[in-house]
Order: structure tokens, then sequence, then C-alpha cells
């Protein structure tokens, strides 16, 4: 009989969530060869939880670790102190994290310490530049060093793991898997009427969707804000919906853009409602690091408010715009959108670089053949053409 394997998963924030909750469901269905515990930090609960609900995900423990004003060692270092009796009691044969965050440096850590063999997916991202994004890239570098398996997106990423010695034998191309949770969402959810009012009220203007919350763009914010709000004063045919991030020194700055009747500043969405505003975007304006992956997927305009990004793949869809990280530059991009139209990407005509919706089923693939010492190669199957995100919205609203 086969033997079952242990399979421990650590997440805390959404992004996290949203990101390993296909990765868990194709454990889960594999219960023949593998038994996993969930472990959730509570880094970010109250952003967690919705997604957590979303996607049905079981969580064994939450250590609940979320407090006012949190540093990122802070976080880690008393996620290394909740996770490893857990590791102690549990001894999983691995450790499945994801991502950039302190939740995932501290559960690498732990599990490094207690010499549990760590899976990072979504490796080998890099920016080049360790304060941007900070603390994240100083967090994937860190992770590299510790993980023994290395879960890579795209052929850019396994080329910079191969760039700081991390041997080919341990890297695998799996594709993102936020397009596993994308389509999901797309074929097996509908907008709240919360949502489907706002589009409803908006339904003859051009929709702009904020989101902003990085840590190096918090000095600039209202003036940020204020090149957003005479934007839109001055067209009167663009509205902005902003879903404000819970950050305090946000949402103090987002109290500039009220006042305009074309300007809604709305609570957090869920990840389905959020999903489903996106469809209805004119143009997306983020810093934000998921999005830059949703949007192009989905076929949608993306402003980038960032000075570098760790996703290449993106800029080279067409359809996602490096503009820097100065307001002048934001309202030039914008001035420049709304003259020549949305930028017109490749992915209707090309595969999708991050993916095409097998990314988890293909991670698991190779988690179940780690102890067969056997791995067919999965890159070209990953990013043939399926049914496109375009496809599915269309039959989706």
């Amino acid at each position: 009989m086969k033997q079952r394997r242990k399979i421990m998963i650590v997440f805390g924030t959404r992004p996290e969530a949203i990101k390993l909750a296909p990765v868990i469901h194709e454990l889960e269905r594999r219960a023949d060869a593998f038994q996993t515990v969930n472990i959730s930090s509570g880094q970010h609960r109250h952003l967690v939880q919705p997604v957590i609900t979303l996607f049905r995900l079981r969580i064994d423990h939450d250590f609940a670790l979320q407090r006012h004003d949190q540093q990122p060692d802070d976080v880690s270092d008393r996620v290394i102190a909740r996770l490893i009796p857990h590791l102690n009691h549990e001894s999983p044969d691995l450790l499945l994290v994801q991502g950039d965050t302190s939740t995932a440096v501290g559960a690498a850590v732990a599990g490094s310490l207690m010499q549990i063999p760590v899976g990072h997916i979504e490796a080998g991202l890099r920016s080049g530049d360790d304060m941007r994004p900070f603390p994240e890239e100083i967090h994937r570098k860190r992770i590299t060093k510790l993980a023994s398996y290395h879960f890579a997106p795209a052929v850019n990423n396994r080329s910079n793991l191969l760039s700081e010695g991390v041997p080919d034998s341990r890297i695998f191309v799996t594709g993102n898997t936020i397009v596993d949770s994308l389509m999901k969402v797309l074929r097996g959810h509908t907008a709240s009427l919360r949502i489907d009012r706002i589009i409803a009220e908006t339904s003859m203007l051009k929709r702009i969707v904020l989101t902003m919350h990085r840590r190096e763009n918090i000095p600039q914010l209202e003036r940020t804000f204020l090149a957003l709000r005479r934007f839109v004063n001055e067209n009167k045919d663009v509205c902005l919906v902003f879903p404000v991030h819970p950050n305090p020194a946000v949402r103090q700055s987002a109290e500039i853009l009220r006042g305009e009747a074309r300007i809604r500043l709305i609570e957090a969405l869920g990840y389905s409602d959020f999903i489903h505003l996106l469809l209805h975007a004119w143009a997306v304006v983020t810093d934000s690091g998921g999005i830059q992956e949703e949007a192009p997927t989905l076929g949608k305009t993306v402003l980038l408010f960032r000075a570098k990004t760790e996703r290449p793949e993106a800029l080279a869809t067409g359809t996602v715009q490096l503009i820097g990280d100065s307001p002048d530059a934001l309202r030039l991009a914008l001035e420049n959108l709304k003259v020549r139209g949305p930028l017109r990407g490749s992915l209707r005509s090309k595969t999708n670089p991050f993916g095409n919706g097998g990314s988890a089923q293909a991670i698991v693939d190779i988690v179940e053949n780690l102890w067969e010492g056997t791995h067919e190669s999965i890159e070209s199957a990953l990013f043939q053409r399926a049914q496109r995100a375009d496809r599915i919205r269309a039959d989706s609203v």
C-alpha cells in the first residue's frame, strides 16, 4: 500500500490564501496519497478570513498573530515560535509556503530549523532592488536560501533562481496558481448585490479601479490621491472606485478623495467581488503584486504605480504599463490613456504567461513524484492555450 505523505501548508495573508487554495484542494482530492495540515498565522486575520470562507478551506490551527502596528520581523519571529512545536508534533514530510510574506519567511525558517523540507510556491520573483518592494524582495531571497524545492511560476523566475546557484533539479516551472483561483471564481461565483449596484450606477462612465497600499508609496499617498481626484474632476466621463485597504495610513490619506460625486470609497472587497469589479474596469491603477497577474489574465489595462516590477511577464502582455511612482507620472499616464484608449494586450492571440489554470495540479503532481524520483517535463503543457479567462468572463457577466 502506498504510504500517505503529510504536507503542512502555512499562510497568513489574503494573497497567500488565494494562491494556496487550489493547491490545498488538489492535495485533499488525493487523500490516498496525502494528509494535509493547514495552518493560518492570522497575519492579516480580517482580510484572510473571507478567502478561507470563499474557498472553503479547512484550518487546523489558527495562530491569530495579528497585532496593531505590527512590524514584519515581529510577525516572522512569532510565526517561528508558534510553528516549531507543531512541526515537532506533526513531523510533516514537506512544508509548503507561498510568496514573500512575513508568514512565509517565518515558516521557512522554522522548517529549516526543524530539518523539514520546504517547498516554495511562487519562487524566483525578483525586482532587483531590495527596497522595492520592501520587505518582500528580501523575504524572497531569504526563502530561496532555505527552500528545498522551488515552484517557479514562469521561465524567467527559473532563470533568476539558476543565476543565484539553485540547482536546476530543484526548480519546477508550474505557472501561477492565481489563474486557477481566478478561473474558479469566474466559473462558480457571481457578484454581490453591492457590486451589481455600483456597476449599474456607473454604467455610463469609464471606471478606474484603484488599489494602493505599498509601504514605499505611503509617504506620497496624499499627493497621488490628489492627482487622481483632479483627473476625475476634469473628465466628466470617468469615475473612480477605490476599495480602501485597512492600513490606517492608507485610510487617512484616502480622505482627500471624499466629496467628489464620481469617486466611490468602499470597504475592502472579498475576492469574488473584487474580480467582478475588475471585469467592469476601464483601467486599473495599482501598486499591487497580484493584480499584475489577474488583470492581464482578464485583458484589463493596468497602470502600475511602481518604479520596478518583479513580474516582467505582465509587462510583456502589453496590458500592463510600468509608469513609475510619482503622482505626475500617474496623471500623465491617465491623460495618455484617455486619448489613446485602453492598452491592447497580447493574451487574446497568445498564451497566458501565468499559466492556463492547471498550476495546482502541476505542483501536486511534482510533490507526489518527489519520493518516486521522477519528474516529467510539464512546462509546455502549462502554457498551451486553454479556455481563456476572457472567454470565461464573457460567459459570466
